[in-house]
């Protein structure tokens, strides 16, 4: 069969490339046309335009290559059609999916799926409304997602976390390191360890690394550790640093997080993955504007968390630490709680547990992969 998909960003293209693969399994005479990146690349078929030429994030950059993107979108829609696919797998990235997918819906009978629904439960609800016009399938990766669309009467297929699969590939692929060869590889003390982890992008690393790292200076019996961003350079992060005694790893985050004992995490995917590696954790992120910005999350915004742990959980598991109660002093307290305060760690690790359990087990690209081709070929 012919599978045509799009991804616009770099973990579309991740989550592209392990689909891919998972489709070659079920299908052998499986063909592939695409926009996404390197990794789908490296699983074959054709590349029509890479997602650094798409991934315009932020209002003003959105506004300012407007014609870039709509000439995407049109190249798009263009080559869907001439491909004539079996299948359109649109993946995230949803200001531009949306708009591909009630294209094809209303000029063609392909079947639209979308492989890692939009966060519409955080904001942008009124797009269940496009997913049910124009989206046939949507595939979950985030089990609450179920119940929220049951409320909108749409039917969505929970196939699993990616980032389950990533744990446990690390896991099956490092079974023989160990803590000790870690320290020598990277230079570090034989102090414990306390995790880094201040973003990916230099914005959020200067608004939340020096808060860091000025809370922990008080704990000398442990050594802070940062995991490095792929896209930022060693001399960021020396801007920040300064005279902390701290080291930064590079390509290691995962290899950090199993020997960590604590650690101070800004929010996003990173805060599943430290939960993941059981490591008990605060999540901290600053924002500008901190008491309208909390007004809005509290007024606005359709959530009550930010952080993946707690949403998953549908409780506070990890204190967040952010807007107005984002500060040296409460990110000292936490820190002091995760290390010192054994019953506030282990009841942490319990429900770290819980979310393991609700999340499932690994395998979410080849459950995604499975269903896709089984109604295919059922249709």
């Amino acid at each position: 069969m012919k599978y045509f998909l799009v991804a616009g960003e770099a973990s579309g293209d991740l989550h592209g490339s392990n689909l891919m693969a998972a489709l070659k399994k079920q299908d052998e005479n499986a063909e592939f046309c695409f926009f996404g990146g390197d990794l789908m690349q490296a699983q074959g078929g054709r590349l029509i335009k890479h997602y650094r030429e798409m991934a315009f994030m932020g209002f003003i950059p959105v506004l300012l290559n407007l014609r870039t993107i709509l000439r995407n979108k049109k190249m798009c829609q263009k080559e869907i059609i001439r491909y004539q696919p079996d299948v359109v797998i649109l993946i995230d990235y949803p200001g531009f999916n949306l708009g591909v997918a009630k294209y094809i819906k209303t000029h063609t009978n392909i079947p639209v799926y979308y492989y890692i629904s939009p966060k519409v439960w955080a904001w942008k609800e009124y797009r269940v409304k496009s997913f049910k016009k124009y989206v046939d399938v949507m595939l979950s990766i985030l089990p609450f997602e179920v119940e929220f669309y049951k409320k909108h009467n749409y039917h969505v297929d929970y196939v699993g976390n990616p980032v389950v699969d990533a744990v446990a590939n690390y896991r099956e692929e490092n079974n023989g390191d160990t803590k000790d060869q870690f320290i020598r590889d990277n230079q570090l003390d034989n102090k414990p360890v306390i995790a880094l982890l201040a973003g990916s992008r230099r914005q959020e690393i200067k608004d939340n690394l020096p808060a860091m790292l000025e809370a922990i200076k008080e704990f000398e019996d442990y050594q802070p550790v940062i995991a490095g961003a792929p896209a930022i350079e060693a001399d960021y992060y020396n801007k920040y640093i300064g005279n902390h005694p701290c080291k930064i790893v590079f390509g290691q985050t995962y290899r950090l997080l199993e020997y960590a004992e604590a650690a101070l995490v800004t929010s996003g995917t990173a805060t599943l993955e430290t939960a993941l590696f059981r490591v008990p954790q605060v999540v901290c992120y600053e924002t500008p504007i901190p008491h309208i910005v909390y007004w809005v999350f509290k007024n606005l915004l359709h959530t009550k968390y930010i952080s993946l742990v707690n949403l998953i959980a549908d409780k506070t598991v990890v204190q967040e630490l952010f807007s107005k109660f984002f500060s040296v002093k409460t990110i000292k307290e936490e820190t002091s709680k995760l290390i010192y305060d054994s019953d506030y760690r282990n009841k942490m690790l319990s429900e770290y547990d819980e979310i393991i359990s609700i999340l499932g087990k690994p395998g979410a690209s080849q459950q995604a992969a499975d269903l896709i081709v089984k109604n295919l070929r059922q249709s």
